[in-house]
């Protein structure tokens, strides 16, 4: 008997219906890089990205009304880790550097996704946090394969991080994802290659390491949602949806710079 959770492996058809939502996920992505700039607040972004996932792409926002969220989204600036809530009087600043957290269900079935987006005053040592995050989600997504373990992609991610001079947030994991936002198993961004659960196809999870430009520690806001740095320091993010093949990996939320 395994030890392990039950995994929802996805059939060809789910498969295809994933692959369709994870595609109109990026053409969320694909419209805020032209709406994100300075001045505007996280809740015109929540509001913009809320119409545009109901009216132009006749889906709907997956985070809104989960666990009791009211919003499209999460906006996530400088040293908040994650789980930013939008808000009318929070503004853009040009030093800032801001993570966008969207889930998208569209028949059934869910894709998650986040980008950093950077305006332009960001300073040198934002911006190589910024890449150095997305470099090892990177390195956490091309381990995956069938036979491949969680932790071969935790310690693919841990590796790049820390060599960069970095910290991984340990509290939060990537997640299966299906019907359900979350669903088995846990993806850890840190571990030891060779240990956890064997990657099989047809399983789907998300990809989204948090990373810290100083120590680790977090915590939550008053709000009970809103985590950040303890020592006020940047962190990022990225996320994607990965979707395990018979030969390696496909990134089912991918965007159209990335191809």
């Amino acid at each position: 008997m395994s030890s392990y959770p039950t995994v929802i492996i996805k059939t060809e058809a789910e498969i295809a219906l994933m692959r369709h939502s994870g595609k109109l996920l990026a053409q969320v992505f694909a419209m805020l890089d032209d709406y994100i700039q300075v001045g505007i607040s996280t809740m015109a972004i929540n509001d913009k990205v809320e119409e545009f996932i109901v009216n132009e792409l006749q889906a709907r926002p997956a985070s809104k009304g989960q666990y009791d969220y009211q919003y499209s989204l999460n906006t996530s600036i400088n040293e908040v880790v994650c789980h930013g809530v939008p808000h009318a009087n929070k503004f853009l600043k040009n030093t800032d550097i801001i993570n966008v957290d969207i889930t998208l269900e569209k028949n059934g079935f869910i894709a998650d996704s986040s980008k950093m987006y950077q305006l332009d005053g960001v300073s040198s040592a934002a911006k190589l946090l910024v890449k150095s995050t997305y470099e090892a989600m990177w390195q956490g997504i091309k381990v995956v394969k069938p036979g491949a373990t969680i932790g071969d992609i935790g310690a693919a991610i841990q590796r790049h991080a820390q060599a960069a001079g970095y910290t991984i947030v340990r509290e939060y994991c990537g997640h299966g994802i299906g019907r359900d936002m979350h669903e088995e198993p846990n993806i850890l961004h840190y571990g030891q290659a060779g240990t956890g659960m064997i990657l099989t196809p047809g399983m789907t999870f998300t990809i989204e390491p948090m990373i810290n430009q100083g120590k680790a520690k977090i915590k939550t806001k008053k709000d009970g949602w809103t985590v950040v740095t303890k020592d006020k320091k940047l962190s990022a993010q990225w996320e994607h949806t990965i979707l395990v093949t018979d030969s390696g990996y496909e990134v089912l939320t991918l965007r159209e710079e990335e191809r």
